[in-house]
């Protein structure tokens, strides 16, 4: 197995807590079978990941609004309302973090699918973001996961060697991605099974 040198986390579902069900849950009176057919159908992961990559929120959502014109209110709400979606911190993987950073073994760094137009939201809300080497912003970059692209610009922004390094990511088919560049991954589902994944890395959380 080869040295592992650089750990890359993701952020939202990693780090952060953000859920759209937080504004959207309420709208539809707790029905949770009505909010997914408008996640499905018209506030799509795909449409959010495409302001992800950098597309403007505001045009998005008027583009949107004109395909869908009998959901404006619900459409508009999805940006308008954007903070109240951000949750709190994931407090048992930024535990992890520390630790990691701490130990001084390692280069930390994060990759993040996230807008450039919220982003310095999250940043001005948590701390712990200030503690990387870097961290590359998908919007920033115009481009985001699970292209090659964001994960070749990380490498080589980072001076990151993929063999030697693990990214976490809590999106299966961006791990996936990852892998296929050379870079190790680790699918997240919990503070809990991350440390016991560390472990195969021979990498022991204190």
């Amino acid at each position: 197995m080869n040295k592992i040198d650089t750990i890359i986390f993701d952020l939202g579902g990693v780090l952060i807590d953000w859920n759209p069900e937080y504004v959207f849950l309420d709208e539809f009176n707790g029905d949770r079978e009505k909010m997914q057919w408008f996640f499905d159908n018209i506030c799509t992961n795909d449409w959010n990941e495409n302001q992800d990559a950098g597309y403007s929120m505001a045009k998005a959502t008027e583009e949107r609004v004109a395909l869908f014109p009998e959901y404006e209110t619900l459409i508009r709400m999805f940006y308008g309302r954007w903070v109240e979606m951000l949750g709190e911190a994931i407090s048992g993987t930024v535990d992890i973090l520390e630790s990691l950073i701490k130990s001084n073994k390692y280069k930390v760094v994060a990759l993040t699918n996230w807008s450039s137009e919220t982003f310095p939201i999250a940043l001005d809300k948590f701390e712990f973001l200030q503690w990387f080497k870097g961290i590359i912003v998908s919007g920033d970059e115009k481009t985001r996961k699970p292209f090659d692209a964001i994960y070749n610009i990380t490498l080589n922004r980072f001076n990151i060697t993929a063999e030697h390094s693990i990214f976490i990511d809590d999106n299966l088919r961006n791990i996936e991605a990852a892998n296929n560049l050379g870079i190790n991954g680790i699918h997240f589902k919990s503070p809990e099974q991350l440390i016991q994944q560390l472990k195969n890395y021979n990498i022991h959380i204190q």
